[in-house]
């Protein structure tokens, strides 16, 4: 009997000493892509999205490095392992990618019309034609969607929504603003943005064994800096609303 308590605990050993070698240190610094997004995630590395992200690693020792790409080339990026993770997906946008419990912001959705259509609502968005920016898939997270057209760049959408083509264009409420700016000042009053959705934003992480701890940094971090407030300076900043006053975190 002694002697198989002498195997045991030396099988015991074994198997800590395996584990422990297969456990992955956080790297010193973690590769973020994005798309560029005016005073959210400009190309040189200022705007709220990334003071939140520099917040969240940088005191836990992992500096942040910026790569500014476009939005599907992000995606890209990190299913190939030259990032670690890409900035803005919403829940569960890949399944080549893996997600944290915490979102890291809210995207706030509107739909942008001239003023003569209807007032567009979750309940009624699958009687018009919709247009977004392709790889967006708002079809996946708006109810009742029904026809919709997916654009290349977001210069032509006024146009596009003067010759009916299209009833509504959905976009971010900054991407929104940047469209109805591309208007001349005496035309702005022909249309219309309107609040659709709140849809939280998240950074789809690869699935790599650096990637993965960074992940669960990354939620370690939030845990803390949501209990003690510390974000609610960067979106007071930026004159952002914070969006977890409510709870955002997924169980």
């Amino acid at each position: 009997m002694r002697g198989w308590r002498v195997v045991l605990l030396i099988l015991a050993l074994v198997a800590s000493s395996v584990h422990a070698s297969e456990t992955i240190e956080v790297p010193k610094q973690v590769r973020l892509a994005s798309e560029r997004w005016e005073d959210y995630t400009n190309a040189d590395g200022t705007g709220i999205a990334w003071d939140i992200l520099r917040k969240v690693f940088e005191p836990a020792g992992v500096k942040v490095e910026v790569l500014s790409v476009p939005y599907s080339r992000a995606i890209g990026l990190v299913k190939r392992g030259e990032a670690d993770a890409w900035v803005g997906s919403y829940h569960e946008e890949s399944t080549d990618n893996l997600y944290p419990r915490w979102n890291f912001d809210t995207d706030h959705i509107y739909a942008l019309s001239l003023t003569s259509k209807p007032v567009p609502t979750p309940e009624n968005l699958g009687q018009f034609k919709l247009s977004w920016v392709r790889g967006y898939d708002y079809q996946d997270y708006l109810p009742n969607v029904g026809e919709y057209r997916e654009v290349q760049r977001r210069e032509g959408i006024l146009p596009m929504l003067e010759r009916g083509r299209v009833d509504f264009y959905i976009d971010a409420q900054t991407e929104v603003d940047y469209v109805l700016g591309q208007a001349a000042a005496g035309e702005r009053r022909r249309f219309r943005s309107t609040h659709i959705a709140e849809l939280p934003l998240y950074l789809a992480f690869g699935k790599t064994d650096e990637a993965r701890a960074l992940k669960e940094l990354f939620d370690q971090r939030m845990d803390k800096l949501v209990a003690n407030g510390e974000l609610r300076e960067i979106f007071s900043h930026w004159s952002q609303p914070y969006p977890f006053d409510e709870k955002a975190r997924l169980e």
